[in-house]
């Protein structure tokens, strides 16, 4: 059935169109709000981040490194400073046809070989976002080529900036320590974006580690506006940065450079206290490296040549080394013993050997001295008087007394390396070794040797609380000096015989007339030391003791020496160590040394005089020495090109696996001549090894 056809009036047509006409309106209206509110979004709430990103593809923005502040010494001269630096660098996250950009770099800043090789290493090495160094301290020609031709170098950054500087060099490595790049896990601990701007550097070792917060200062902000392919077109206001805050040290610059030069070929180390405040005037251990180089990225060829040398140059001798300190002990020994209710006036006879039970031992003087008193015991550096006084009181009324005068004491001061060493007594070897102290542990330790150990910071602080009567507190920051340091609990006159038994070491015929000063109207108080490092059996005895220098480096006896100057009225007081010195060649040996130190603090011209006679006759200066070093290992060695490639690692000096094994060294020795051991084999039971310097 058909249905019969619509008839559409004109009036339904009019209400259709209108219809179909609203929605279509509706539609458009509704896009049109969506529009506008997309553009007041855009406009209002995202006007900011836009903003930043239009300006970002305008202008570039990268931090600047701030100014390190100096270290300086008592004086104002520089130790640490800055200089002005050119510097390139690369992005690896930036860069972009590697081979290109190198080849190009090498062309505008004329690398040598070596150099490119060692820039492809190092890139292939390192993090995407941590920067690898092209090339510092550049000449402004070369800066300049490389800036002009950043739109064909992507991910190469040019800096121009300051690098910290060392003016002394080696002389200063183990005080100030260094600076150098963040690593990538500092990085990702903090996510500090200065952590990888290009030129910045925090402190790794030493000083610039410890006063990190006081040295670093606030990072400024470089803006250039640049086109869409980044080519430079002005360069914006530039927010500066705030330079880090000077540190004041309580060291002469010029005696620390001395005193390392003086040192000469000797592993070894030198402190130099002033008598009236404690403040650290010198703080040399040597070999050193050169913190200029670390500073710069050291490669593993130099770190392995440190890592080797059997003088361990990354170790700070004188807050890591810890020694037996010999002899040098006997003026504290003679305190203690004083102290104790011995009269100074009391003999002992020296025969030369003494018999406790089943061994016999010895005095460095086989033939003996005689009859000797406090006095003369020290200065003659008798071994029998101290055994005999020691065997009679114990030891016990001995240790508190070393502690009294600084060893076995951790000072306050700005060094993570700082080891204290051990002042033994019954108590502590029973804590220890959960044994009984026995009269040969007494009598080993009544010649510095046995279980005593002290490093050279320590015998230092001994002389110079002994010169002055008074507790001082060594301090190295000249806004930290420990005023006011309370009297020592002793008799003035108690005091004062030790003093006259120092000076008589060197000016009353004792073991140290070698260290005698040279000024007329000045003298020097001191006591010699020798430390053994090795059992000598009774086989060796009856055969012939090997002297120092028939024996390997490491088998020869340490040598010390503490003194203050001038005797007359105290003002400097010194500890030296030299490692395996064995007093084989007189003009290093310690108390030369002692002497020339003292005299350049007194009458510096007559000083400077005296090493310029000798230092020839050690290869030159330290500077020298260490090129020829470098230049002899590098041809022995034939190193690939990897060795070139920058040391990139946290490891630090002192915390070197060379110095791990230093110290493992020492302690195994130290434990091994301690303990008992065969008839005859003991330090004590063979004797000092003092002579007549």
């Amino acid at each position: 059935m058909r249905r019969p056809p619509r008839i559409v009036s004109e009036a339904m047509q009019t209400a259709s169109f209108s219809r179909r006409a609203w929605l279509l309106g509706a539609a458009q209206a509704g896009v049109g709000v969506m529009l506008a509110g997309r553009m007041a979004w855009l406009s209002i709430a995202e006007n900011e981040r836009y903003n930043l990103l239009a300006e970002s593809n305008r202008v570039n923005a990268t931090l600047i490194p701030p100014r390190r502040g100096w270290l300086i010494d008592r004086h104002g001269l520089p130790i640490a400073n800055n200089r002005t630096d050119f510097r390139v660098d690369i992005l690896p996250d930036r860069l972009r046809d590697d081979e290109r950009v190198i080849a190009l770099l090498a062309q505008i800043l004329k690398l040598p070989p070596e150099e490119v090789a060692r820039l492809r290493i190092d890139l292939e090495r390192a993090p995407g976002f941590q920067p690898v160094q092209v090339a510092e301290r550049l000449d402004w020609e070369r800066f300049a080529a490389v800036s002009v031709r950043l739109p064909e170098l992507p991910g190469v950054q040019p800096t121009r900036g300051f690098a910290r500087h060392y003016p002394l060099g080696a002389a200063v490595a183990h005080l100030t320590g260094y600076v150098g790049a963040p690593t990538a896990e500092q990085f990702k601990e903090t996510r500090n974006p200065l952590y990888v701007t290009p030129g910045f550097k925090l402190g790794k070792d030493g000083l610039e580690k410890m006063l990190e917060d006081r040295l670093r200062g606030q990072p400024g902000a470089k803006r250039v506006e640049v086109t869409a392919r980044g080519k430079l077109v002005a360069e914006l206001a530039t927010r500066p940065d705030i330079p880090g805050r000077n540190a004041r040290l309580t060291i002469d610059a010029g005696l620390q450079e001395y005193a390392a030069r003086r040192l000469g070929t000797n592993s070894g180390s030198a402190v130099v206290l002033d008598c009236r405040t404690g403040e650290m005037l010198c703080m040399v251990s040597m070999p050193a490296y050169d913190p200029n180089s670390f500073s710069d990225g050291i490669s593993h060829l130099e770190w392995s040549m440190l890592s080797e040398n059997d003088h361990v140059p990354l170790m700070n001798k004188v807050t890591q080394g810890l020694y037996p300190p010999g002899s040098t002990v006997k003026p504290m020994n003679t305190l203690a013993l004083m102290a104790a209710g011995v009269a100074p006036t009391e003999r002992v006879f020296c025969s030369g050997a003494m018999r406790v039970g089943t061994g016999v031992f010895h005095c460095h003087k086989r033939g003996g001295h005689g009859p000797v008193d406090m006095k003369t015991a020290v200065a003659q550096s008798c071994d029998i008087y101290f055994f005999e006084m020691i065997r009679r009181l114990g030891y016990d009324k001995i240790a508190p007394v070393a502690r009294e005068l600084g060893l076995g004491r951790k000072f306050d001061l700005p060094f993570s390396t700082q080891r204290f060493g051990t002042v033994p007594d019954s108590a502590w070897k029973q804590r220890k070794y959960k044994d009984r102290w026995t009269i040969a542990d007494g009598l080993n330790a009544s010649i510095g040797q046995g279980y005593v150990l002290a490093n050279p910071l320590q015998l230092a602080v001994m002389a110079a609380r002994i010169a002055s009567g008074r507790a001082l507190q060594p301090s190295i920051l000249a806004d930290h000096v420990h005023h006011d340091a309370p009297a020592l609990p002793f008799q003035s006159e108690q005091l004062q015989l030790v003093r006259e038994a120092m000076w008589a070491v060197v000016n009353g015929g004792g073991t140290g007339v070698a260290s005698r000063l040279q000024i007329p109207g000045m003298s020097i108080a001191a006591k010699t030391g020798t430390a053994q490092v090795r059992r000598i059996t009774m086989a060796e005895r009856r055969a012939g003791v090997l002297n120092n220098g028939q024996l390997p480096f490491k088998l020869r006896d340490h040598a010390l020496f503490v003194c203050f100057a001038p005797y007359e009225n105290p003002r400097y007081a010194a500890g030296i160590v030299l490692e395996h010195n064995g007093h084989t060649i007189r003009n290093l040996d310690t108390p030369l040394i002692g002497r020339d130190i003292m005299t350049y603090l007194l009458d510096r011209e007559r000083a400077l005089k005296s090493l310029a006679e000798v230092e020839p006759t050690w290869g030159g200066d330290i500077q020298t020495r260490m090129a020829a070093e470098a230049a002899a290992y590098r041809a022995e060695h034939a190193p690939a090109p990897a060795a070139a490639a920058t040391k990139t690692d946290a490891v630090v000096p002192t915390d070197a696996p060379a110095v791990e094994a230093a110290t493992d060294l020492a302690n195994r020795t130290q434990e091994t001549l301690a303990t008992d051991g065969p008839s005859g084999e003991t330090p004590a039971e063979q004797g000092t090894t003092e002579n007549s310097q």
